[in-house]
């Protein structure tokens, strides 16, 4: 029976999600090792890849009733590991730091800083047994940041991509940059005031 109850746990611990969220932290791994050697077009398509991961582990998750609480939590570290660091590798680069309303190192710091913040205060707010779940903006942010930095892995890929790149791709990089964030910024101010919110009720 302990064998059978093993084998129980084994099944709903490593179930298909939470392998391929498992999946997207080690090709962020490989993705980081990329950007670093200047592979833009493979880390692109590689970050697209990962990327979709994420997709795929909650939609399974949800429609096969294979939510678990490692999967709760390893879920949105994953998605923090390769935003986070695809951002802040692409950030010394010096190609990327020549482009005009291009990436800065503030911006990654709200980015970083946000991720932060709201991973404390989901901890804390349901620790307490209050409902910190993910909101349209949250869900929004995640897409535009992934727009952005696969713009910018695409803008990299050109020779000496200041002169080089088309206006579009520059066009589509910064003002994807721009908006994600800003909603960074806005979906970080809507997760505090609904913790504020739950707090005063508690």
């Amino acid at each position: 029976m302990n064998v059978e109850r093993a084998q129980s746990i084994r099944t709903s611990v490593f179930n298909l999600p939470n392998q391929l969220t498992s999946l997207r932290l080690i090709l962020a791994v490989v993705l980081f090792g990329m950007i670093a050697v200047q592979y833009y077009m493979a880390a692109m398509v590689l970050f697209i890849v990962a990327a979709s991961t994420d997709w795929l582990d909650g939609y399974f998750a949800r429609r096969y009733g294979q939510v678990t609480t490692l999967g709760r939590i390893l879920d949105p570290f994953a998605d923090k590991v390769i935003i986070c660091g695809t951002f802040i590798f692409l950030l010394p680069i010096p190609q990327m730091l020549e482009v005009p309303w291009g990436l800065r190192a503030w911006m990654v710091v709200a980015v970083v800083g946000r991720e932060l913040l709201v991973t404390a205060l989901r901890s804390f707010i349901e620790d307490r047994g209050g409902d910190f779940s993910a909101t349209m903006p949250g869900k929004l942010k995640m897409v535009l940041q992934c727009v952005a930095a696969g713009a910018g892995l695409f803008y990299l890929d050109y020779p000496d991509p200041a002169a080089t790149a088309p206006t579009w791709v520059w066009a589509v990089f910064v003002a994807s940059l721009w908006a994600a964030v800003a909603l960074t910024v806005y979906s970080g101010v809507v997760y505090v005031i609904a913790a504020v919110r739950l707090l005063r009720t508690r």
